[in-house]
């Protein structure tokens, strides 16, 4: 999908939806109720906590975590490939800017230009290890981990000939067998569409993924406080009130992509509405 304009993007989602025009997209349901940092973190390690589900995950130090947009919209790239040819082997592009434009990415030249970021990001992104745990009160319900490196789920084998830090390109991926099932499994539907129309904004994006996926089973008014959106969305800001003022500004951007959603921001937290799923389930 070539990028285009603001204004195609929001006429595309409003006259079709996103099974007829083919941008039906997945992301791994774990990463989208717990999610990767914003920024660019000062440590190799993070956490996020949702309700009874918390996410370790961490890095090579000579590496570090993925940040930002691009580790998304790669998310939602390999999941979708896996849903759509139900194989662990994924199809990159001949090239990073092959891929950028199957991002959605305008591609930008130079040294700090889009091939050079998206590979780095893919870079840190192939080299995290997850850690996860459900637990129900203070015992530990289950648990799991991906890794791409010795033990547990591999994303990608083997990794240094696949993908050297400071070789050519290579243009294909191999999920590990237990990473692949764990988001084929549970993957959430999206319309990708709305993800690029979002990729400014790694909040947006990840508000988005999370309103889709909630929108699809909440059958009552539930109330989100402020102190469980921070613990799921909001690590790395120093006060509250400031991640409060930067997900109040991105949720027109949500109801500008998701129109039919039903949302109240107050004092206590969000309160989610009963709304229309955003992806209509299939007859």
């Amino acid at each position: 999908m070539a990028p285009v304009s603001p204004a195609e993007y929001l006429s595309s989602l409003e006259s079709e939806d996103a099974l007829t025009a083919d941008t039906l997209g997945f992301m791994p349901r774990l990463l989208v109720l717990t999610t990767l940092p914003h920024r660019r973190p000062e440590s190799h390690r993070s956490e996020r906590v949702n309700g009874r589900l918390c996410l370790r995950m961490r890095a090579p130090r000579r590496i570090g975590l993925p940040y930002g947009s691009y580790p998304r919209l790669l998310l939602a790239y390999l999941t979708t490939q896996a849903v759509r040819t139900k194989s662990p082997e994924i199809q990159l592009g001949a090239t990073p800017n092959v891929l950028a434009r199957k991002l959605g990415l305008s591609v930008i030249s130079g040294p700090r230009g889009t091939a050079r970021r998206l590979e780095d990001q893919l870079h840190r992104l192939l080299h995290m290890r997850l850690e996860w745990q459900t637990s129900l009160g203070l015992a530990p319900r289950s648990s799991g981990s991906a890794s791409v490196t010795a033990g547990g789920a591999s994303w990608s084998k083997p990794l240094r000939r696949l993908l050297p830090r400071q070789s050519s390109w290579q243009p294909h991926i191999v999920l590990g067998q237990d990473f692949f099932k764990e988001i084929t499994r549970s993957a959430v539907p999206v319309d990708l569409r709305a993800i690029r129309q979002l990729q400014r904004s790694p909040l947006a994006i990840d508000l988005y993924v999370w309103l889709t996926y909630r929108m699809s089973y909440l059958r009552k008014p539930t109330l989100v406080p402020w102190k469980s959106l921070e613990a799921q969305f909001g690590a790395g800001y120093s006060r509250r009130r400031d991640f409060r003022t930067r997900l109040g500004a991105r949720l027109p951007h949500i109801v500008e992509v998701y129109p039919t959603v039903r949302l109240r921001r107050t004092s206590t937290g969000l309160w989610l509405l009963p709304s229309p799923p955003h992806i209509a389930p299939r007859s």
